[in-house]
């Protein structure tokens, strides 16, 4: 994981947010990926520090006007449009992609196209985040829309997971409001009480979360674990 995570810019909530999001993801991928895989807006292919030694084949596809590096892509295409015969991957991973997108229902219908029955799809999609990589952000998902997408194009089993609770989509939000807003004179400073605030409120999520289930109401992104149904269950 720390590979993966050297990838990301150096700032506290940057950081912070990969790491919670990389942990989320390694443990998802961990009980369901093999075989082959495909990376859905996989960038510069970091994703491949993270799960590439779950599975056999490790393919990224992105498209040629991605504001990312797109030297390392195996394929280039579109998310609804992936130039791939049906049923060519065992498994699918498509992190942060989904808000991005105009057509999200045609992006899921094609990879549940590209996937092999009972492969698995994991998705992580924002609920509460700021505008980003605009003016292409469309989106924000709540778990019962991401149930309703996913379901509508033929998965099944779809477990959608709250990645944080309230402190730490607060703090997270917090962290970049403040890097952004905040004078160069007073970065350091902002730094510091990024960094603390940053620490601090995942062991008070982690608290709540045994006192009171981990809540869907405050999460800044949502985990999606999707299957697509074996032949004789379609």
């Amino acid at each position: 994981m720390r590979s993966y995570l050297a990838h990301y810019p150096r700032t506290v909530p940057a950081r912070m947010g990969a790491e919670r999001a990389a942990r989320f993801i390694r443990a998802a991928a961990e009980q369901n990926f093999g075989g082959r895989l495909i990376d859905i807006g996989c960038g510069a292919k970091w994703k491949a520090d993270l799960v590439g030694d779950l599975v056999d084949e490790y393919v990224g596809l992105d498209h040629a006007g991605s504001m990312h590096d797109v030297s390392q892509v195996d394929l280039l295409g579109s998310a609804d449009a992936i130039p791939a015969p049906d049923a060519s991957f065992d498994c699918a991973l498509c992190t942060s992609v989904l808000e991005h997108l105009e057509e999200p229902r045609a992006a899921l219908a094609e990879c549940w196209r590209v996937l092999k029955p009972g492969g698995t799809a994991i998705y992580t999609v924002p609920m509460y985040w700021h505008l980003h990589e605009q003016p292409r952000d469309f989106y924000r998902y709540t778990p019962f829309g991401l149930r309703y997408l996913f379901e509508k194009v033929g998965f099944e089993r779809v477990e959608v997971t709250p990645m944080a609770g309230f402190w730490v989509t607060y703090a997270s939000e917090l962290g970049y409001y403040w890097l952004s807003a905040t004078p160069r004179v007073m970065r350091p400073l902002v730094s510091v009480c990024t960094f603390v605030a940053n620490v601090v409120t995942p062991l008070i999520d982690g608290i709540e979360c045994k006192i009171h289930r981990r809540s869907h109401e405050w999460a800044w992104m949502q985990l999606v674990v999707a299957r697509k149904p074996r032949a004789r269950e379609q």
